[in-house]
């Protein structure tokens, strides 16, 4: 079996990704910068690199800028999981462009978590990883004291899935998935509850 943070393993990239979804508000480059550099510090990701067909050491980084998001679409890295397994992770920008809200998705995908064992679906209708979401979450609150946004969702491909205009604070009662909700200067998390 190859490692789960081998970039060349297409396996590694495959079924879907579970995510950190960040709304990070107006399409302001600026904004949107300050969550990428806070999450890739936040999340400790190693490497920043534009191919994900190629391993790290074959290939030059790429700075870790709203720039090289447009030019190659994702950026790829690695990153240590809470159990202290290596994975490959990856971030994309999914951006409004007709007034709607920018959005910034952190991920790792579900071929790599296959690989280290995570397990994130016990049959419940949504797939869900208390080990992931808690860590999510973490670094979504560390991203949030230096770089503010306007929501964040943890979960299975959960970008877009809601947004802060439509929660207007409020935390719903019922999660099928995380979320991160700023209410003020303090982020409030909501587990899933489902």
């Amino acid at each position: 079996m190859t490692s789960p943070a081998a970039f060349r393993d297409q396996t590694n990239w495959s079924d879907g990704y579970y995510e950190l979804a960040i709304e990070v508000g107006s399409g302001d480059d600026a904004r949107i910068q300050a969550v990428l550099s806070a999450l890739w510090s936040a999340a400790d990701v190693y490497g920043c690199f534009g191919q994900n067909n190629r391993e790290p050491e074959e290939q030059d980084p790429v700075p870790c800028t709203v720039g090289s998001l447009a030019e190659f679409g994702h950026l790829h890295g690695q990153v240590r999981l809470p159990a202290g397994q290596l994975v490959v992770c990856g971030c994309v920008a999914i951006r409004g462009g007709d007034g709607s809200s920018d959005w910034l998705d952190f991920y790792i995908p579900l071929g790599a978590l296959d690989k280290v064992g995570i397990a994130y679906w016990d049959g419940r209708p949504f797939f869900r990883s208390d080990v992931l979401d808690g860590w999510l979450a973490a670094v979504g609150a560390e991203i949030f004291k230096s770089a503010s946004f306007s929501l964040g969702v943890i979960g299975f491909e959960v970008s877009g899935c809601t947004d802060a205009s439509t929660l207007a604070g409020r935390l719903p009662q019922t999660r099928d998935v995380g979320y991160l909700i700023p209410q003020g200067d303090v982020l409030r998390y909501g587990a899933a509850n489902t």
